[in-house]
């Protein structure tokens, strides 16, 4: 789910990017990149609580409208920074205090939708775990979702393994604190993978992933560990694993 890697096999620089800074995270393999039209990534105040992810699936596969989701941010006056899209998915992104109730409204907004909810990663990075515990002021969030592999033990192994990254393998936090990442989150919701990645406002990730890999060889090893454990979800193209989430541009 996130972290330094290599990635060869990335196809151009945000591709490339992507592979690297999430190492372990993400597996050498084709990730989609936001078109050319995709606004710039949106900042956000720095989240001081763990936010959770609301998702809505057209299960037929359409694209689904974000009137409604924009509409319910409002009402419960989340940031609309928050709402991205790929695809037959929209989400919402937001430190959300009654999620019931935001739950309970996306039901009735989307009777025919699928809607899950990511409520707690089973990792957290954050600045903590650096020397420099600096946190920036305003953040820029990026989303990426994957499915971990059907298969039941791979998976736990999946789990194990960033249970014990901080312990065993510093190599692949320390890169995210050289790099200035302020946070990295991964939600599950059955076999779906959620990646939450926060790099200060106005930072470039092409700039800040090299920085997770200099100096740090041990994390290649760790990269063509994890590569076995995920696989697209349900609408990725052939080849594909992980693939971003569009932020919305949304007026006020």
């Amino acid at each position: 789910m996130k972290k330094i890697f290599q990635l060869s096999c990335c196809r151009n620089v945000y591709l490339n990017l992507a592979c690297v800074f999430i190492a372990g995270f993400i597996s050498c393999q084709e990730h989609n990149k936001p078109d050319s039209s995709s606004p710039d990534v949106i900042s956000v105040k720095t989240i001081a609580s763990t936010p959770a992810i609301v998702e809505v699936i057209d299960t037929a596969g359409k694209e689904l409208q974000p009137a409604s989701l924009i509409s319910i941010g409002k009402k419960n006056e989340l940031p609309l920074s928050g709402v991205y899209q790929w695809n037959n998915h929209l989400i919402l992104y937001a430190a959300i205090n009654d999620l019931e109730s935001v739950l309970q409204q996306t039901h009735a907004a989307y009777p025919n939708a699928e809607v899950k909810v990511y409520q707690h990663p089973f990792y957290n990075f954050n600045r903590k775990h650096c020397g420099d515990t600096t946190i920036a002021k305003e953040w820029d969030n990026i989303i990426l979702t994957a499915n971990l592999v059907s298969d039941s033990t791979l998976q736990r192994e999946y789990l194990d393994y960033h249970a014990t990254q901080f312990e065993k393998w510093p190599e692949v936090s320390k890169g995210f604190c050289e790099a200035g990442f302020q946070q990295l989150l991964v939600y599950k919701n059955g076999r779906q993978l959620m990646l939450a990645i926060s790099i200060p406002k106005g930072a470039s990730l092409d700039e800040l992933n090299p920085k997770t890999t200099e100096n740090n060889p041990r994390v290649d090893e760790w990269n063509r560990r994890m590569k076995k454990y995920q696989e697209g979800i349900v609408g990725t193209k052939r080849g594909e694993t992980w693939v971003f989430f569009k932020q919305l541009r949304i007026k006020n």
